[in-house]
């Protein structure tokens, strides 16, 4: 590896300084260096690794290795941060080939010193460590992790890149490659799964997990037993069979098919190194890595990913539209009108984030008692998981009540409604509600196509309430649509939103519109799926149509998570708004009076068939399309539905309903958002006449 590099500085970038001191270690096991890794500011502003940084830790490490005496070199990072990869800004700016394979080599230069020193090198993983900061770990001879760390990821396939300063080489060669292909592949295409320190070390990605109290100090004593030989670190044996990893791969290849269809390259290639470091040395490996990173970060998928994620780290919590958060009034108690699974759902996320006391009611008492039975089994599951403490476990459930009485709800501070979508019923709902609760309580809707001002038309205070639509699962979507009606008032929305962060979601702030965002323009490509099916495009061939795209789930299998019955039910409600856009399907009403729970079936691999009987439901035009022709109507649809959007001012810009379908819809991150994919592949324009965002927003840099 060359000693310099001609890639610049990246502007703007935030330099963490790498500190050098050093220590003698305990049990005179001899003198040690310790470097730290510190951009100066406090936990909010994590350490991030650009040009400059990376050349101040090779200087840290390079004094560390000329210092007489030094038996060990140990790297960390300021309390609870190691750092969080990458500068990503930074990347974004690059334009040339050239200097992307620069920023891959300077890494690797930087790391391999690390991995191939004079002396044994320990990686103490004391908290946050993504991408690059894990792979200043992987790199090293040795590495400990503290127990309370968490936010421990190789994420970046999930931006469209991959582990590029040696996370690709060295995860499949110290831990082999079936703990590759979970950390690599499985874990960022599932909603970006993160790992704690334990887990971290159950894989063998660390090899020992110490107390967070005092876990420099421990993991000093540990290098120190280390270095005298007293601890002889054993790893698992690594089955280097051409079977075994082939195995592993192809399990790899299965989830990303599954994800992404195919439709971003960043998974494929990231396999492509997982099976090359069977038998490549790590120079080898590394130079792959090089190629691999440099090809990604010239592509538009990496582009498009960063678009997103500059959306979900900082539109999702500035939200556009918030009132004063100093407005918000305290919430001390919570009820739920309803007990079924939703309510479920709201009702332990409630207990678990705000800690305060959660109340239930329904018809009757099986109702209320199958709810709280509901999150007790939740809570216990978390138990197993060790994923919440004995102690936490039993405040949560105690937190949790019910009754078939209102009146629990006379103390509460905020009180949500999950009943049958159906106005009428909620309306009154909220008629009882007003009846009982103080002036100042907000009432909330879960509602996920019903206005929010009818439903407050009926009483005397209608500024209190507000919209609050959940996505289900609930622990699992991080999306909350807040939903301004036209009485709605400021402090209603502030507590509203400010309710919403203590639940640690992201959440948008839209008009009282019919269906909001999400199921708004899901609805719409759900009804031109069925138009083409109706005139008379095989199920299977509409049903595929775009899977090229990467989303999570084709059409009718989404049709089936949600329930045939819920989706006729809002395409109704639409339809009623928009008659022309959003026509009833008598295939799908067939479907609901059936009792079918879907249009697949599905045999014992897990693969969708179409019975005989669910074919019979089904009337059919002779108008077949192909799946382009199919994905090119439903894109068209899309665009004209977006520009609607916009002009109602549903939303406050086009960025809001991008994170609306990365966050409630799983728009894939690898496209970047709706609205730029829309106008990157010229649809937008051919259909409203222009692009949603200004040129040059979530594209490829001009050289």
């Amino acid at each position: 590896m060359t000693t310099t590099d001609t890639f610049p500085n990246f502007p703007d970038e935030v330099v963490s300084h790498a500190y050098v001191r050093f220590v003698d270690l305990p049990l005179g096991a001899g003198k040690a260096a310790l470097i730290t890794i510190d951009n100066g500011f406090d936990h909010k502003k994590p350490n991030t690794l650009g040009p400059t940084t990376l050349r101040g830790i090779e200087r840290a490490i390079d004094t560390a290795y000329a210092e007489p005496g030094v038996v060990a070199v140990a790297i960390t990072g300021k309390p609870f941060i190691l750092a969080a990869g990458a500068d990503l800004k930074g990347m974004a700016m690059i334009t040339e080939h050239d200097q992307a394979v620069e920023v891959a080599r300077l890494g690797h230069r930087v790391f391999g010193k690390l991995a191939d020193g004079p002396v044994p090198t320990f990686g103490l993983i004391n908290g946050l460590a993504l991408g690059g900061g894990l792979e200043i770990g992987l790199n090293c001879t040795y590495r400990t992790v503290s127990k309370a760390a968490s936010g421990l990821a190789l994420p970046e396939v999930f931006l469209g890149l991959i582990p590029g300063w040696g996370g690709a080489w060295q995860v499949p060669n110290i831990a082999g490659p079936e703990t590759a292909v979970t950390v690599i592949i499985e874990n960022p295409l599932n909603q970006n799964r993160m790992l704690n320190g334990p887990k971290l070390a159950q894989l063998g990605l660390a090899d020992v997990a110490l107390d967070a109290a005092d876990f420099i100090e421990q993991s000093l004593l540990w290098m120190a037993q280390v270095v005298r030989g007293d601890i002889t670190v054993e790893r698992n044996s690594i089955d280097r069979s051409e079977s075994a990893w082939e195995a592993a791969v192809a399990r790899g290849k299965a989830i990303a098919d599954n994800k992404v269809h195919g439709a971003a390259p960043a998974p494929y290639r990231a396999l492509e190194l997982i099976s090359a470091a069977r038998t490549s040395t790590m120079q080898e490996g590394y130079a792959a890595e090089d190629q691999a990173l440099a090809d990604l970060v010239m592509s538009e998928e990496l582009r498009s990913g960063l678009y997103a994620f500059d959306l979900v780290q900082r539109r999702a919590k500035r939200p556009a539209g918030a009132p004063d958060k100093d407005l918000a009034r305290p919430v001390t108690k919570v009820g739920i009108v309803g007990a079924g699974l939703m309510a479920s759902q709201l009702a332990l996320l409630f207990a678990r984030r705000l800690e305060v006391p959660v109340v239930m009611t329904d018809l009757d008492d099986e109702r209320v008692n199958k709810g709280v039975g509901y999150v007790h089994a939740e809570v216990d599951k978390l138990l197993g998981k060790s994923r919440v403490t004995p102690d936490q476990a039993n405040r949560y459930k105690a937190l949790v009540s019910g009754s078939t009485d209102k009146s629990v709800f006379a103390d509460a501070d905020f009180v949500i409604e999950a009943v049958f979508e159906r106005m009428d019923i909620k309306q009154q709902v909220f008629t009882e509600l007003e009846s009982i609760v103080s002036a100042e309580c907000i009432i909330a809707t879960n509602t996920s196509s019903l206005s929010v001002t009818e439903m407050a038309s009926v009483l005397r205070t209608p500024e209190r309430v507000v919209g609050f639509h959940f996505f289900n699962p609930v622990a699992v979507l991080p999306l909350l649509e807040i939903i301004r009606g036209e009485h709605t008032d400021d402090a209603t929305l502030a507590t509203a939103f400010a309710t919403s962060k203590a639940l640690k979601k992201s959440s948008v702030l839209v008009k009282d519109a019919p269906a909001f965002v999400v199921n708004r323009l899901l609805l719409r490509l759900t009804a031109e799926i069925l138009t083409a099916t109706d005139r008379g495009t095989p199920l299977e061939v509409a049903d595929k149509a775009l899977l090229k795209l990467g989303l999570p789930m084709s059409p009718f299998v989404l049709l089936q998570l949600v329930g045939p019955a819920v989706v006729l039910h809002v395409l109704e409600s639409l339809n009623a708004a928009f008659p022309d856009r959003f026509p009833v399907s008598e295939n799908l009403r067939r479907l609901v009076e059936s009792g079918k729970p879907g249009v697949w079936s599905w045999d014992e691999k897990g693969k969708p068939y179409l019975e005989d009987d669910t074919a019979a439901l089904f009337e059919q035009g002779d108008t077949q399309l192909s799946e382009e022709e199919v994905r090119e109507q439903v894109l068209s649809a899309l665009a004209e539905e977006i520009r609607l959007m916009l002009d109602e001012d549903v939303v406050a810009e086009p960025q809001d309903i991008d994170l609306c379908m990365i966050l409630g819809a799983g728009w894939p991150f690898h496209l970047g958002g709706i609205t730029p994919y829309l106008d990157r592949t010229g649809v937008a324009e051919k259909v409203t006449g222009r692009r949603f965002l200004e040129p040059g927003v979530a594209s490829l840099p001009s050289a």
